[in-house]
């Protein structure tokens, strides 16, 4: 996969910080400003433009800065709850809440309900924690179910789910869960292992906390590795043609639903070498469908044609009239290294000494438009055989696939016959 280009050619020193420096009459108190957006400022120039003083507060009794520190509370609680996971951060956000509780009436019961709100996010979180853990201990390599259950008394997903539409739709309410539980902050600790304005100091001495990013990834990983096996489980050639159909189908009602995740998943694990070797299979296949999704997510000028169905999508979601147009899931390793290379192809602060504040603009804009993405509630009806299926039936690991693949059709050279009866000798204990 052809990696996303630097961001810094975007904001190369020949038009960028030309304009910048160009831009003086716009300065106030060393900070300088765009159309009234911050640009760039000294650090100190920074603190010294947030240290309250007569002019913000004339009057500095608690009853009149409350609102503001409470509106400030209640948006950091609302958009980053994980931030109070940490003891310390509790105890002090429950120390100030006091102290503002303590003033008028109003203020008590905002307060209230901000804590109240925090807490119920934090302990959805935890529950939600618990229950990945728990799939993550029951998950198998499907070989060795097989060793212990024939094959022939073997489920498929068909027998689960016939419909193609309906497991589409299954596939978006896991997708629509992982992304609701993934917050901002994870995309920071994902990237910044040290001070993003200081490369001498560490700024997270804990392990980077990214549990629910990661988990998303895996699952993406998990959903390709589901759609090889079913395809390479059928001892039949017709049967696994039926199967690599039935993907496609789904496939094509992930896009028209908007889920880009699963469609790559999907998209991923059909062209994985265990099953695109299986060219008696696919000839039996009518491939104008798959060839259609594969030309939408094509690489070829950094996925061009994926980042045009994604606007479709998302300009969708800004005039939707029912909550199925709203649904707008994007293909994450895609975005995950779009942000990264922002991140890294663009310096933190500017030749000057400022702060870079078009970086971190352009940043926040990026996951903004994801965090409005993930809160869009599924309106599609749980089916919970399904999901469960979905989430936890085993799959092949890799080795095991090349063993179906193999017994499913066999060797063409002399490599895939070694490779063969190394597989059938370590995961089969046959010769």
């Amino acid at each position: 996969m052809p990696q996303t280009p630097p961001f810094s050619a975007m904001f190369d020193s020949s038009g960028y910080n030309r304009n910048l420096y160009q831009s003086a009459e716009d300065s106030c108190g060393g900070l300088y400003y765009h159309d009234n957006n911050l640009l760039s400022g000294s650090l100190e120039a920074l603190i010294q433009h947030l240290v309250p003083n007569v002019d913000y507060y004339p009057d500095n009794q608690m009853r009149k800065i409350a609102p503001k520190i409470l509106q400030l509370l209640t948006e950091w609680t609302e958009t980053f709850p994980y931030d109070f996971r940490d003891e310390r951060m509790m105890r002090n956000l429950k120390d100030l809440a006091h102290r503002i509780a303590s003033g008028e009436e109003t203020y008590r019961k905002n307060v209230q309900q901000m804590m109240q709100c925090l807490i119920r996010k934090l302990a959805a979180l935890s529950q939600y924690e618990e229950v990945l853990a728990k799939i993550g201990s029951t998950s198998a390599d499907r070989l060795t179910v097989l060793k212990t259950k024939p094959q022939s008394i073997q489920r498929d997903v068909t027998t689960v789910c016939s419909d193609p539409y309906t497991l589409a739709q299954q596939l978006t309410h896991i997708e629509l869960e992982r992304l609701n539980y993934i917050g901002p902050e994870e995309f920071v600790q994902a990237f910044v292992q040290k001070d993003p304005l200081d490369n001498d100091k560490s700024c997270y001495t804990e392990r980077k906390k990214t549990r629910n990013l990661e988990a998303y990834v895996e699952w993406f990983n998990r959903l390709s590795y589901l759609v090889a096996t079913e395809i390479c489980m059928p001892v039949k050639k017709k049967h696994r043609a039926r199967m690599i159909e039935y993907f496609i189908d789904v496939a094509r009602e992930c896009f028209n639903i908007g889920n880009f995740n699963s469609l790559m998943a999907i998209i991923s694990g059909m062209n994985m070498s265990p099953v695109s070797r299986l060219k008696k299979t696919w000839a039996k296949v009518k491939t104008a469908k798959f060839d259609v999704l594969e030309h939408q997510m094509d690489p070829s000028s950094n996925f061009y044609n994926y980042r045009t169905a994604l606007r479709g999508a998302a300009q969708r979601s800004l005039t939707a009239h029912s909550s199925r147009e709203k649904i707008v899931i994007p293909f994450f390793s895609l975005l995950i290294k779009d942000i990264y290379f922002l991140n890294e192809g663009c310096a933190n602060r500017l030749p000057n000494g400022h702060v870079n504040f078009e970086k971190f603009w352009e940043l926040a804009k990026q996951v903004s438009e994801f965090m409005t993405w993930k809160q869009v509630e599924c309106p599609f009806e749980r089916d919970r055989k399904i999901l469960q299926y979905l989430l936890t039936v085993p799959v092949f690991s890799e080795d095991a696939l090349y063993l179906a693949s193999y017994e499913s059709e066999g060797p063409e050279n002399h490599v895939e016959k070694d490779r063969w009866k190394s597989l059938r000798s370590s995961l089969l204990g046959r010769v």
